[in-house]
C-alpha cells in the first residue's frame, strides 16, 4: 500500500497518477475533514472509465498511512510569488519533523515532496530512524523531466528518446550535466548551437519558479506528481531504475549531513545504490556551497 500524506493539488494528482498506472492501492489522507475521502471517491467514480486497477481510499487521519510500504509527503505550504526558499522552509519544517519522528515502520521508504525538497529531506533524515537509502527526496529527477520536454519540443523528437542528468540542489544552481544529456545516446551539442543549449538550461533552472509566476496563487504540481508517482513505481515494482533523488550525502565528494541529487539505482529497498557521476572541479564546489548552504540553514533554524 502507497500512503500519501497531504491532499491538495500535489498529492491528489500523485494519486491519480498512481492509480492511471495501476501501481498499488493506495491511501489518501488529509487533517482536512472530508478533503481526502471526497478527492479519493471522486477518482474512484472515475475508475469504470479509466479502468483502474487498485483501489484509492481516504482519511482524515494521517496515522493510517504510517505502516506503509511507500509515504509521500506532499503536506505544507506552496511556494507563492515572491517567496523565497527559506521563508517556505520556515512554513514547512515542522510539518516534516513530526513525521520524520512519526514513521517509525523499518520496512517504509519515504518520498519527501514537500518543499524545499533538500532541506526538509535533511531535516527528515536526522529526526527520523529509517536508513538514508529509504529516505528520498524529489530533487534532480524533476529538473531532469523538465529538461527532456524542453530539449524535445526544441528538437522535435520524441521525449522518450531524450536522456537528462541533473545532479546537486534543486534550486537555481542546480548542476545539469551535459555530458550526460543525450538523444537516443548522441550528445545533444550535435544536434544544438552552444547558445540554444545555455537557454534550455536556463529555462530547466527558473521553470518552477516561471510557473508560480504564471499562475499566480498556485506552484507546479502535475510535474512534481508525476515524479512522484513513477519514483514510487520505481520503488513497489523494484525496477533498478537509475534515478536522480535527494539523498543525505554519506562521504560522496567529500560531503556529509546534507540532502542533495545524485543518480541513485532505485528498487524495493530505496536508493540502494548511490553513484557519483564525473564532476569537474567548478561542479563539485557547486555541491560543496550548496551542502554548506543546506546545513548552514537547518543548524541556524535547530538554534532559534
Amino acid at each position: 500500500m502507497i500512503g500519501i500524506i497531504g491532499s491538495g493539488n500535489v498529492g491528489a494528482n500523485t494519486a491519480f497518477f498512481l492509480a492511471e498506472k495501476g501501481v498499488d492501492h493506495i491511501t489518501l489522507c488529509d487533517i482536512q475533514e472530508g478533503l481526502a475521502r471526497g478527492k479519493a471517491l471522486d477518482m474512484m467514480e472515475a475508475a469504470p472509465i479509466r479502468g483502474y486497477r487498485c483501489c484509492i481510499q481516504g482519511t482524515d487521519d494521517p496515522d493510517t498511512v504510517l505502516d506503509a510500504d511507500i509515504i509521500i509527503i506532499t503536506a505544507g505550504a506552496a511556494r507563492k510569488p515572491g517567496m523565497d526558499r527559506d521563508a517556505l522552509f520556515r512554513e514547512n519544517k515542522d510539518i516534516i519533523r513530526t513525521y520524520a519522528q512519526k514513521i517509525t515502520n523499518p520496512r517504509a521508504k519515504v518520498i519527501v515532496v514537500t518543499e524545499p525538497v533538500d532541506l526538509l529531506t535533511t531535516v527528515f533524515a536526522q529526526h527520523s530512524p529509517l536508513p538514508s537509502q529509504q529516505i528520498m527526496g524529489l530533487g534532480g529527477i524533476l529538473d531532469a523531466t523538465r529538461l527532456r520536454f524542453f530539449i524535445a519540443k526544441t528538437l522535435g523528437v520524441s521525449m522518450e528518446n531524450v536522456a537528462t542528468q541533473v545532479v546537486g540542489r534543486h534550486s537555481d544552481d542546480m548542476i545539469i550535466l551535459q555530458d550526460y544529456c543525450c538523444v537516443s545516446g548522441v550528445p545533444i551539442e550535435t544536434f544544438m548551437e552552444k547558445d540554444t543549449i545555455a537557454h534550455l538550461f536556463d529555462q530547466t533552472r527558473q521553470a518552477g519558479a516561471l510557473i508560480v509566476d504564471m499562475a499566480g496563487r498556485a506552484s507546479a504540481y502535475y510535474g512534481p506528481s508525476a515524479v512522484a508517482a513513477d519514483l514510487a513505481e520505481a520503488v513497489c515494482h523494484d525496477t533498478g531504475r537509475v534515478l536522480s533523488v535527494s539523498q543525505v550525502f554519506t562521504g560522496q565528494f567529500g560531503i556529509q549531513g546534507a540532502a542533495l541529487s545524485l543518480p541513485c539505482v532505485i528498487n524495493g529497498s530505496g536508493a540502494a545504490k548511490v553513484m557519483e557521476p564525473r564532476l569537474n572541479k567548478k561542479q563539485i564546489e557547486t555541491l560543496h556551497t550548496g551542502a554548506q548552504m543546506i546545513k548552514k540553514t537547518v543548524k541556524e533554524d535547530a538554534h532559534a
